[in-house]
């Protein structure tokens, strides 16, 4: 047995070296998009992330960040190096979790050697199962970047390969310390996520099994129910109990004896240590029993874990309940207690690290997400309560309205009282005491009942959801009469009809999108293949899982050979895996559950790892349609376990072969010999070349995958996150504020900021979180060089979410000055006691304009002042029945800047809705990637161009993410994130190409005029000819420019953008005169055909219902934007009749365009 453990560390090692060197060499070397940026600065500085945080990922990101030898350039590699080895650590793990399992299964427990075939059946299936692991889709996209899903695995991992540890040593002494380990991983994987506690069902089956010699169904499903008592008391009451405990304590100990902040909280987390001291201590001594009752329900109780929900009464049950048994009991199980106190001890230890959070945002750091610097924030920050609830069991539907009660005149929503809710005073001064202030409770809206149903699947009623779930099953419902008004006693006295969701309907949403799209389609990606890396919602040709066997993919997603290059073959998502992986894992899964008694017992606690890591995340997820993102790092665990099965394909294959090849006799013999030392001669012969094959084939299958999946996860040499969040700040002028919404445009500028020191005079404020009173403090705070930005309102003005919404009530529709309406808002008078709210009085204002401030300031020239309004308008009254505290503060901030002489220009990052403008649209001019607000109205009430800025900050300024550095663009993986990035740029950049071409037409046309635009205006009439041609130079350039650092080799043209290049050099060329010009356009508008025409032969080969699901822009492309594509490329010259051929020998069906071809050949006639 010793030669089997040499071989199987050594192997093991050698599983974790190739995926260290594989995960080394395609890891990104800095952030990549979404939230790394964000985790990556947490790790760096130690700072506050979103909810519900992650101190131990903190932690060791900040171990990992110490290896870059303060060249800050090498911080997120180093970040990203961490998840790169935990996620090899993973693999490593992986490996002796399935050699153990096989072996339990084909070795005796008394065997002292294993023989050489079973070796290879087991190492065979730990290879097989780790490699395809390590080779997965899903698995390898988050070892290569700086999340915390790398960390989750690898504590997935840990704890089910020591409830196997413990399985092998259950019966020596000390055994219960790996249950300890167990715990305190359980502990520590809380603070990175809280997916491991999925982990214990499948744990407490490992237990169960191994101490019951005789087990069954009833015993199994009793283990399972105590398998989620134990979740349910972590979950529900350790993590919540603990903080509300502490809650009580620190009310105490501030309000009441007058201590400072947190007091209360220290007091209650020393006497729980102290506590658990005693406890542990009683226990070891045993001196006397009524001690041990004693510190145990002290313990258990000051611990939190009984304080489930938020009624005291559950906890004082929950109590007493202890409290008796305690009493009641004779012989005490010491050993159960001493194992569940330290267990609990242990889980605090891992626990405590959020106190970080505590200390970090006490310390204002310059990210600071919900402030969670009390527990009472901590609380919410925990809860994560900024994301709300969704129904699980029973709740609403998408049409659910709020119940109202009428009593005599006054109506008022039916409302339910929750725990009350705490917030830091206010100080008037410093020297205030510190002092925690009810602001109100908790409040659950009661909702009309005849809407609710059971197992709520379809609930959002927020735009784009309706619609989205019409699309995808066709919800028509059924009209319902549902109580809108009852009276004081609860009675009717207004009914409505609504349309409520029938429960066939509701139930068939949760298996077409819920559990198939958003499970099995990601299951399907790592075991069957993928169709490309293209986000999917519902559409043949974006994001499906495949097999590359034509008759099963093309029946559901048309014929896969005609699916357009960038969207199959030459898609580096596109990876054909045959459906091994998933053959192999039924063949694994088959033969586990089939072998014997044991078997079946293996495959319940594999199968509850698999469930409860993928589809019981499903369950509570809940998720709406139309995700921002796909979400398949969130099922890894799930995957981690189907892979053990397909590891354990290779051992289920052996046996396979030898029951096919070996005659019955021997196939029987070959049963009984799978628990004996050695087989006999006949099986050897028959069994050796089986277990060869099968090895071969386990070998196969990850090798298959690996050939396909790693050029979509090879990141290396790729900087587009690092450089286009530097495109944003660079866009800005100095000491800027900008305006940012989502994931995309706010992290990698933070990252570039606080983890490469650049731009850090640049403000960014991020419009999500702007709707909340604490970012509101935090932008009004300095950070770096960067001071704290200036506004009317005072810290009293917004605090207890007095502002988060301010209706118009009668508003006055005058304009008024900006500042004026805010201070009016501001004060007391806005506050309409008789309905609690808040009222914005004056919504049409305007910010006046100080040219002269504004040239000293240089947000214009003194050329534009001549077309430079007097006031900005920012008439709110347009954006409905009111206005958020984002649209409140940021109107505030551009008014204080205009108060303050434009000390400070005012940007919103390019990516930005429109509708966040606050209707100021026709005053913001881009200056790269952002829209600077100002006092020049542009001619079509859209944003215009700030013609010198943007030229100097684009030529000059940008970067481009890597792909301007490596010879071959198109060797370097680029996203679908990254692309939508890169198109973003594109479209900057033609935005400017064309507006140069305007001001030289403009210029062009002003030799036969009198008067000058404003920005030629300070030019004479003798030098409009230069203008003119410097003007078109430019545009060429940035044309250039635009082609040679972002090539289309590495991402195509998004519509219509190859459209409008083509044709702006034609436009050149024409005005020009260059023929190189017009040529280089007409060779663009070709290739543009070409690869569109590429696309419409598949369209055009779809079924009508596979069609109807194709996105509205690719429809757009086959139905209008070819078309458009050759009117462009006939204008500008090109041979209308050879590409009439051309589009006939590509296949596309051009009898749609005939009639517009024969009109195209007539003008081509004519003009000869």
């Amino acid at each position: 047995m010793k030669k089997y453990e040499i071989i199987n560390n050594a192997l093991g090692w050698l599983c974790f070296l190739i995926a260290a060197v594989t995960y080394l060499l395609t890891v990104e070397p800095t952030a990549s998009f979404w939230d790394c940026p964000e985790f990556i600065l947490q790790a760096f500085k130690l700072e506050v992330g979103h909810p519900p945080g992650n101190p131990i990922f903190m932690l060791a990101g900040r171990f990992f960040v110490n290896f870059a030898g303060g060249d800050i350039s090498k911080v997120a590699i180093c970040v990203n190096i961490m998840s790169a080895l935990l996620s090899a650590a993973t693999i490593l793990l992986l490996f002796w979790t399935i050699t153990h399992l096989v072996k339990r299964l084909i070795v005796a427990d008394d065997a002292k050697e294993v023989s050489v075939i079973k070796m290879l059946a087991i190492f065979g299936s730990g290879i097989c199962g780790s490699l395809a692991y390590t080779w997965s889709d899903t698995f390898w996209f988050s070892a290569v970047e700086g999340e915390v899903y790398a960390f989750s695995s690898f504590c997935t991992a840990l704890v089910f390969w020591l409830i196997l540890k413990w399985e092998n040593r259950a019966d020596q002494p000390h055994s219960d310390k790996y249950l300890i380990l167990i715990a305190y991983v359980i502990g520590i994987s809380i603070a990175v996520h809280l997916l491991n506690l999925l982990c214990i069902p499948a744990i407490v089956l490992v237990v169960y099994y191994r101490l019951w010699p005789k087990t069954n169904a009833k015993g199994s499903l009793i283990a399972l129910l105590v398998s989620c008592v134990i979740v349910g008391l972590i979950l529900y009451g350790l993590v919540p109990g603990f903080i509300e405990i502490s809650q009580y304590f620190e009310l105490f100990f501030v309000n009441v004896v007058g201590l400072s902040f947190n007091s209360g909280t220290i007091i209650y987390a020393v006497m729980l240590l102290a506590s658990f001291i005693w406890t542990v201590r009683e226990l070891y001594a045993q001196r006397s029993a009524a001690m041990i009752r004693l510190s145990v329900f002290i313990t258990i109780t000051l611990s939190g874990m009984l304080f489930i929900g938020d009624n005291l009464w559950v906890a004082f049950i929950l109590s007493a309940a202890l409290a008796v048994w305690l009493v009641r009991c004779r012989h005490l199980p010491v050993r159960i207690l001493n194992l569940v106190i330290i267990s609990t001890f242990v889980i605090f230890i891992g626990y405590s690290s959020y106190a970080l959070l505590l200390i970090r945002s006490n310390a204002h750091t310059p990210m600071n997400q919900n402030a969670p610097d009390n527990v009472f924030a901590l609380s919410s920050y925990l809860n994560r309560e900024q994301y709300g609830d969704r129904p699980l069991f029973y709740g609403p539907t998408l049409n659910s309205f709020v119940l109202y009660e009428v009593d005599g005149n006054s109506t008022t929503p039916v409302v339910k009282e929750g725990k009350p809710l705490y917030s830091k005073e206010v100080k008037a001064s410093d020297s205030d005491p510190d002092r925690y202030l009810l602001t109100g409770h908790k409040k659950e809206y009661t909702m009309a009942p005849e809407l609710n149903m059971l197992f709520p699947r379809i609930y959002s009623g927020t735009d784009p959801h309706p619609q989205a779930y019409v699309d995808w099953i066709g919800m028509r419902g059924k009209p319902v009469e549902a109580t809108k008004y009852v009276d004081k006693e609860g009675n009717a006295l207004q009914k409505v009809y609504a349309v409520k969701p029938t429960m066939a309907e509701n139930l068939q949403f949760f298996l077409v999108y819920q559990l198939n799209h958003m499970y099995w389609r990601y299951f399907m990606w790592n075991f069957a293949g993928r169709q490309n890396d293209i986000q999917g919602n519902g559409e043949v040709n974006h994001g499906n899982w495949i097999s590359g066997i034509p008759f099963i993919d093309n029946a559901r997603l048309g014929d896969q050979s005609l699916l357009p290059a960038e969207e199959g073959a030459a898609n580096k998502g596109h990876n054909v895996f045959y459906m091994l992986p998933l053959i192999m894992g039924i063949i694994g899964l088959g033969w586990q559950a089939f072998t014997s008694k044991r078997g079946i017992e293996q495959f319940w606690v594999v199968f509850f790892l698999f469930f409860m890591t993928g589809i019981a995340i499903v369950l509570y997820l809940n998720q709406t349609p139309s995700q921002p993102r796909e979400r398949d790092y969130a099922f890894a665990g799930s995957f981690y376990a189907f892979s053990i099965w397909i590891g354990m394909g290779v051992a289920g294959l052996w046996r396979l072969i030898v029951n096919i090849i070996a005659p019955r006799k021997q196939v029987e013999a070959s049963a009984a010999a799978l628990y004996s030392h050695e087989e006999t001669a006949p099986l050897r012969g028959k069994s050796l070349p089986a277990v060869i094959v099968a090895c071969v084939v386990g070998l196969i299958v990850p090798l298959q995958m690996v050939s396909q999946t790693w050029d979509d996860h090879d990141r290396s040499n790729r900087y587009t996150t690092r450089d286009f969040g530097n495109n944003y700040l660079n866009s800005l002028d100095q000491n800027a504020i900008i305006f940012t919404n989502g994931d995309n445009d706010t992290f990698p500028l933070w990252y570039a900021q606080e983890v490469e020191g650049t731009r850090t005079d640049v403000k960014v404020v991020n419009l999500s979180y702007l709707t909340t009173d604490w970012y509101v403090d935090q932008v009004r705070r300095p950070s770096y060089e960067a001071p704290g930005i200036d506004m009317q309102a005072k810290p009293a003005d917004y605090a207890y979410d007095r502002l988060q919404f301010a209706y118009f009530a009668n508003p006055d529709t005058m304009p008024v000055n900006a500042i004026a309406s805010l201070q009016q808002l501001y004060s007391p008078s806005s506050r309409q006691n008789d309905w609690g709210v808040t009222v914005m009085q004056y919504p049409n204002t305007y910010v006046p304009v100080d040219t002269s401030a504004m040239i000293r300031a240089g947000r214009i020239t003194a050329s534009e002042a001549q077309a430079a309004d007097s006031a900005i308008p920012f008439d709110l009254s347009k954006e409905g029945s009111g206005v958020t505290l984002s649209q409140i503060i940021s109107l505030d901030m551009i008014a204080t800047s205009a108060l303050n002489g434009w000390n400070r220009p005012v940007y919103f990052a390019m990516t930005v809705p429109e509708r966040y403008y606050l209707g100021a649209s026709p005053y913001l001019r881009n200056t790269g990637l952002a829209y600077e607000v100002g006092p020049v109205r542009s001619y079509d009430d859209k944003p215009s161009i700030n013609l010198e800025k943007m030229y100097r900050n684009v030529t000059e300024n940008w970067q481009w993410g890597g792909l301007d550095k490596v010879d071959d663009p198109s060797s370097l993986y680029l996203d679908e994130t990254v692309r939508r990035m890169v198109a973003t740029h594109r479209s900057a950049m033609i935005d400017l190409a064309t507006a140069f071409v305007n001001e030289g037409i403009e210029a062009d046309q002003m030799l036969g005029r009198d008067s000058a635009s404003a920005y030629l205006s300070d030019y004479s009439r003798a030098e409009l000819p230069k203008i003119r041609t410097h003007a078109y130079e430019r545009a060429r350039e940035v044309l250039d420019l635009m082609l040679a650092k972002l090539p289309l080799s590495a991402v195509p043209f998004s519509v219509p953008d190859g459209q409008q290049v083509g044709d702006l050099y034609v436009r050149l060329g024409a005005l020009t005169e260059n023929d190189e010009d017009t040529e280089k356009g007409i060779a663009l508008l070709s290739d543009e055909i070409d690869r569109i025409a590429g696309k419409v032969v598949y369209y055009q080969s779809l079924a009508p219902w596979q069609y109807a699901t194709l996105p509205h822009a690719d429809r757009y492309t086959d139905q209008y934007y070819l078309m458009d594509l050759i009117q462009t490329y006939v204008y500008a010259g090109g041979d209308l009749e050879e590409l009439q051929q051309r589009l006939t020998d590509r296949g596309v069906d051009i009898s749609r365009q005939n009639a517009f071809i024969q009109k195209q050949q007539q003008k081509q006639q004519q003009k000869q």
